[in-house]
């Protein structure tokens, strides 16, 4: 590994090491690959759920049909907020290569939170951990926003756990002071003295359509293009969340946890992380993210020992929903360019 001094570019003030390996290809140079894929059904629904168990680590899952028994697995892992349905179209693009797993981490979706859990990144990052320990082999690791944090710690400590990793719209630090990054522009003033109560008590009247909508345009570059069977799956699924005793809380608590790990010291900064991947590894950003800035995009990529990056115009922060299958033929692009040792 070699030293980037604080002054470069992509030090951002701490030092950091990106890889000695010489690159054989450009840092954005993704192959897509030409495999045929099922056709894009948006009106499928979510894949089916069931409680699973790996190693000592109960989690809600999603599952799509084993296309072989020899057929390697991946794992998904979801962002802040979201859950297992936020792989659903990509999922089944790439059903036909791999068993498909995607988790509602604790205190998300329909997995929850075992007793004294505490929603830090360390902690949730043990969860993936010890839950990939538990399956047989490597898996092709897949994470968006959080879940992208999350998945480049387990790669990190772990690179036994993971075949490859492939990111979307990864939640390294950026601490961007933009309310445009808040579904509802409201939500900085809850806790102002004075009008906070009164800020609270309007967002808590949202209806779960009005609260799904929000989130769609927060994610999505183009919402419109959502079709209206995913905007229900949504609202039933708002509804749902509403009702868990435990996902107010956990979403607090988690929010707390991954804005402490932006602003970690240098030395444990995620900046200090990535480079340790050594997994081959896609990094995939929408141009129009609000959530976290595609200018993060370039310093993931090159600071991951096999990284490329894959930059989709008119895309927000949810690429594998938006662009399913642009995604999938990137993803199977690195697989067959791994296999032919080209990536």
């Amino acid at each position: 590994m070699t030293t980037v001094s604080a002054a470069a570019p992509l030090g951002a003030g701490i030092p950091l090491t990106q890889p000695a390996r010489p690159r054989t290809q450009a840092l954005t140079t993704v192959p897509l690959s030409k495999a045929p894929l099922p056709p894009l059904d948006l009106s499928i629904p979510p894949w089916p759920g069931q409680q699973m168990t790996s190693n000592d680590v109960t989690l809600h899952v999603r599952r799509t049909p084993s296309p072989s028994p020899t057929a390697p697995t991946a794992v998904f892992v979801h962002g802040l907020g979201g859950s297992s349905t936020n792989w659903t179209d990509l999922m089944g693009q790439l059903s036909g290569q791999v068993n498909g797993i995607a988790m509602d981490l604790p205190g998300f979706g329909r997995t929850p939170p075992p007793a004294g859990y505490d929603f830090s990144m360390t902690t949730h990052t043990d969860t993936v951990v010890r839950f990939l320990d538990g399956l047989d082999g490597p898996v092709h690791l897949f994470g968006n926003s959080m879940g992208g944090l999350i998945s480049l710690a387990v790669a990190a400590q772990r690179p036994d756990l993971v075949r490859s990793l492939t990111l979307v719209s990864p939640a390294v630090p950026d601490l961007r002071p933009d309310p445009r990054r808040c579904a509802n522009p409201m939500m900085p003033l809850a806790f102002v003295p004075f009008i906070g109560a009164r800020v609270r008590r309007r967002l808590a009247e949202l209806t779960p359509r009005e609260q799904s909508m929000q989130i769609l345009r927060l994610c999505f570059a183009r919402p419109s293009v959502i079709p209206e069977n995913r905007i229900e799956e949504g609202v039933r699924e708002t509804i749902e969340r509403n009702g868990n005793a435990y996902y107010k809380s956990a979403l607090a608590a988690t929010t707390i946890g991954l804005i402490r790990s932006w602003l970690a010291p240098a030395h444990r900064s995620m900046w200090r992380v990535v480079p340790k991947v050594t997994a081959p590894s896609l990094v995939v950003w929408g141009t129009q993210d609000r959530l976290v800035s595609v200018r993060k995009a370039p310093r993931t990529a090159q600071l991951l020992q096999q990284g490329r990056l894959l930059v989709l115009p008119r895309v927000g922060h949810c690429a594998q929903i938006e662009r399913p299958v642009t995604v999938a033929r990137a993803v199977l692009g690195m697989w067959e360019a791994v296999d032919r040792g080209r990536w």
